[in-house]
């Protein structure tokens, strides 16, 4: 669906301290590419502008002004989604990838603040959640002993993240079996691509899964590497690397607690969701 992208590695999620202040290097970078966002957007010909945030303006306690100074030196207005609306748009865009004939869809998302999940045999969601697990933000609050992080750390880090996720199981199985379950975000595609999905060279419409066993010896690998040794596996960007770690915890976590064999990798997500939407709107 869209015609073009332009892309930034802000990493704002791992740039907020523990009460919440996002510096100004940060607000700085993030001001720089909404303005520069906005010109290629009108240089491609663009009549509107839709300008979203997520997880990290959501989560900072300056977030009121941070989006004032966007509007008034980027002439755009910012639109803070709740975690829940961001499910139930990266839903939406997994149902219309699929069709109605996967049924009752699971749909999981790991970014860089947060994990949103999401479940259901309509075109939304009946049960739509987020969760503070982002593997950016987990990084930087868990793994904090450097390029390989601890034993211990890592450890720790896997109890926090069974422990949140496992709350959310009943509430899935509930809504009864998956038909189809589904994993979308840059962190789940790459970890995909480590663990041996096709690259993108082949096509968008190519199958990819990420394998339940092969996560688990890819995640048994990242736990001895440092970020400029996973830098260089197959799928992952150099500003990623770092937070492939965190990510492969996350993803290992929910195949687990669901009981999935695979997920199937979505190249749709939020981002098309918030077009999909706007275009029914109109």
């Amino acid at each position: 669906m869209p015609d073009y992208s332009y892309k930034e590695p802000l990493r704002l999620a791992e740039q907020l301290d523990e009460r919440g202040v996002m510096p100004d290097a940060a607000v700085d970078a993030l001001t720089k590419f909404v303005a520069d966002a906005r010109h290629v957007a009108e240089d491609k010909g663009c009549t509107s502008v839709l300008a979203f945030a997520t997880s990290a303006i959501r989560d900072a306690s300056t977030s009121d002004d941070i989006l004032r100074r966007v509007l008034i030196e980027c002439e755009t207005e910012l639109v803070v989604l709740s975690g829940e609306f961001e499910a139930r748009l990266t839903f939406l865009a997994v149902r219309r990838w699929f069709g109605w004939s996967s049924g009752h869809l699971g749909v999981f998302d790991i970014g860089g603040g947060s994990l949103e999940i999401a479940a259901g045999s309509d075109e939304y969601p009946s049960v739509a959640w987020s969760m503070p697990l982002g593997a950016g933000r987990l990084t930087r609050e868990w793994l904090t002993s450097g390029p390989s992080p601890a034993a211990d750390e890592v450890r720790a880090l896997r109890r926090h993240v069974r422990a949140e996720i496992a709350e959310s199981v009943g509430l899935v199985r509930r809504g009864g079996e998956l038909v189809r379950a589904v994993a979308t975000s840059k962190t789940l595609r790459s970890l995909a691509r480590m663990a041996g999905a096709a690259p993108l060279s082949e096509g968008k419409y190519v199958r990819r899964v990420l394998d339940a066993r092969a996560l688990r010896a890819l995640l048994a690998e990242l736990e001895t590497l440092g970020a400029s040794d996973v830098a260089q596996l197959p799928g992952v960007s150099t500003d990623r690397a770092h937070q492939m770690l965190a990510g492969a915890i996350v993803a290992d976590a929910v195949l687990d607690l669901f009981g999935l064999e695979e997920v199937e990798i979505c190249p749709w997500a939020l981002r098309e969701g918030v077009i999909l939407q706007h275009l029914d709107r109109m």
